[in-house]
């Protein structure tokens, strides 16, 4: 260390004589003292104030330059050491130097800025000033097809400086995206793949990027998937392809690039992953298994993808998936149950997979998870079936086939997202169907658990799907018996609260349902109804001039029903309806003034 003090102390000297040889003896000195004790050498160097001096060697001509760059990209190897080499202003000179012909000068400053930028902010932004990144693109465009071992250590050091120059930063990103680097850099993977460095820096690359929405597109104007999927079938390691899932995950949320990955082969090498590693304990096995099946099913998210892939039910990949359901392997069940929902997205999907006994599988899962069962399994199997029962053939052969029967075993569940879909599943399923909504509507448990649900304030989606449900047994089965059930188990306050709702097509169906209590058990709901205030509601939505014209429409209905109510009739009369009914005989809509002038007569009749 004493050496090192003579050395800085000759260095300051030489460095303004600019005598060549003896500072090239003082840098290879440095040099060597970095390579001892990087960080005790970085610390007296920024003390002996020398990496100002630094500056003034960095010129293109001298035969040191690459050796000074070399000493800068060892001491920037420490983060304390990156602001002092921005403030001494190396930056600049050191993107002046990127123009250089010389191979072992880009080599070293390329290293020099990439460290500089390492997780700083400072050092960002003085080579953003600078300009480097254009600079460090033109190169790599340019270097792009040579491939001797020099050129390709070159071009790893260019990829990691992009690196470290945009990482986590998502306007640099965009910059670099911009400059056109996407296509730049899957063209290097495709030249160099033979190369593990260069193609791991261009996947680490790519991870990042992706990230970005605006890459997405730049990425599937370009042969990415298949590059990758290329690239993909060559790996063994598992830590390889678990970078190059990295990079799929985000990409596959595009549907332009789902499509070209499904063209590229990618679904058979996942299917090959779930069946090598199903029956593995081993813990990397199994994270495998899980990614590749989990990026199975975001592929089948794309309309276009999925719809390949299923090729009218008869398609290989289908089949595999199928064949995912009964096995014992959670992971498989839940993805298996996920890829079925993404496949019934269109009716003739459905219609296909109900005929070949789709149903009776889902069923089998569900069953296998009633009792402390996979809470993931129970929501992906209720989603599918949930999406099966959208198609109007398919709701009478779900019914026969006891769907419901084996739905309502979970309602003891006490998690949100299995109530959910439950309470979706059996919406779909009734609608339409007298029957089964009357039998459901008579179920007391069942009433009393919507009800519950209703309540569930922290759950905005179970308590919405709760109230559309109620609605949905009265307004299916037109039933006196199953109004009965609802009032006697308070959901009466919940239709009236319904009816307030922010979204019109909620308001609607409480309306309608109101209207058929009015119509068919008044009586019996009377009370209900008065102390949920459903009068002062009606005429503060008739009032508003924001409630839509099915809103208004509707409640005029109800509130003619409510007229055969002795207590319901005397509030119509206390707050002054017909005011209100009475402007709405000029609203623009045909429907809504024609209704505005019966429920003025009725109204003045019943007065």
């Amino acid at each position: 260390m004493d050496n090192l003090s003579d050395t800085l102390k000759k260095l300051k000297i030489t460095a303004v004589d600019r005598t060549e040889d003896s500072l090239e003896g003082c840098l290879d000195c440095l040099l060597q003292a970095l390579a001892q004790n990087n960080m005790e050498t970085s610390e007296k160097i920024q003390g002996s104030g020398i990496l100002q001096l630094f500056a003034s060697l960095l010129i293109p001509q001298s035969s040191c330059t690459a050796k000074v760059a070399n000493i800068i990209a060892e001491v920037a190897k420490n983060e304390f050491m990156r602001i002092p080499c921005v403030d001494a202003g190396l930056i600049s000179p050191l993107v002046q130097l990127l123009n250089s012909k010389d191979q072992e000068v880009l080599l070293q400053t390329g290293r020099a800025l990439g460290n500089i930028c390492y997780d700083s902010h400072e050092g960002r932004s003085a080579v953003d000033q600078a300009g480097g990144a254009q600079i460090v693109i033109d190169h790599l465009r340019s270097l792009c097809s040579i491939t001797d071992p020099a050129n390709e250590k070159l071009l790893t050091v260019f990829c990691g400086m992009l690196m470290n120059y945009s990482n986590e930063n998502d306007s640099l990103q965009a910059q670099l995206i911009n400059m056109g680097v996407i296509p730049t850099l899957v063209k290097l993977l495709g030249i160099h793949c033979q190369n593990a460095a260069l193609t791991e820096m261009c996947l680490v690359a790519f991870g990042n990027l992706a990230e970005l929405e605006s890459s997405k597109e730049q990425f599937a104007s370009t042969n990415i998937a298949e590059e990758l999927v290329k690239l993909f079938k060559k790996q063994i390691e598992h830590d390889k392809r678990e970078m190059i899932f990295e990079v799929l995950a985000p990409l596959a949320e595009n549907d332009a690039i789902k499509l070209q990955l499904v063209e590229a082969g990618l679904v058979e090498c996942l299917l090959e992953i779930v069946q090598e590693k199903v029956d593995s304990e081993k813990e990397e096995d199994i994270a495998e298994l899980k990614t590749a099946s989990d990026l199975m099913v975001l592929l089948l998210l794309g309309d276009e993808s999925m719809q390949k892939l299923f090729e009218g039910g008869k398609g290989n990949v289908f089949q595999r998936v199928l064949s995912w359901i009964p096995s014992n392997n959670h992971q498989l069940q839940l993805a298996g149950a996920l890829a079925i929902a993404n496949f019934a997205r269109n009716d003739g999907n459905c219609i296909h997979m109900v005929d070949n006994g789709i149903v009776e599988k889902l069923m089998d899962l569900l069953d296998r998870h009633v009792e402390d069962g996979n809470v993931t399994v129970q929501h992906a199997a209720l989603s599918a079936l949930r999406n099966l029962a959208i198609p109007v053939v398919n709701k009478a052969k779900m019914l026969s086939a006891g769907v419901t029967e084996a739905v309502l075993k979970f309602l003891k569940s006490e998690m949100p997202p299995v109530q959910f879909k439950l309470l979706g599943t059996l919406r779909m399923l009734i609608d339409a169907q007298a029957e089964a909504a009357e039998q459901l509507g008579k179920n007391v448990k069942l009433v009393e658990r919507l009800v519950e649900w209703c309540e569930a304030k922290d759950h905005a989606g179970v308590m919405g799907e709760s109230n559309r449900l109620l609605s949905a047994l009265i307004r299916h089965s037109k039933s006196k018996d199953v109004i009965k059930t609802i009032v006697q188990s308070g959901g009466i306050k919940h239709l009236v609260t319904m009816a307030t709702s922010e979204h019109v097509i909620m308001q609607n169906e409480a309306l309608v349902a109101l209207a058929l209590i009015a119509a068919l058990e008044l009586g019996t709901a009377e009370k209900d109804l008065e102390s949920a205030k459903l009068v002062q509601i009606l005429h503060r939505l008739l009032a508003d001039e924001r409630s839509a014209p099915e809103i208004k429409y509707n409640s005029m209905v109800l509130i003619c029903a409510l007229m055969g109510s002795e207590s319901l009739h005397k509030e119509v009369q206390d707050l002054a309806f017909l005011d209100v009914v009475s402007k709405l005989r000029s609203h623009e809509n045909k429907s809504v003034a024609q209704q505005a002038s019966l429920t003025e007569q009725r109204l003045t009749v019943e007065s």
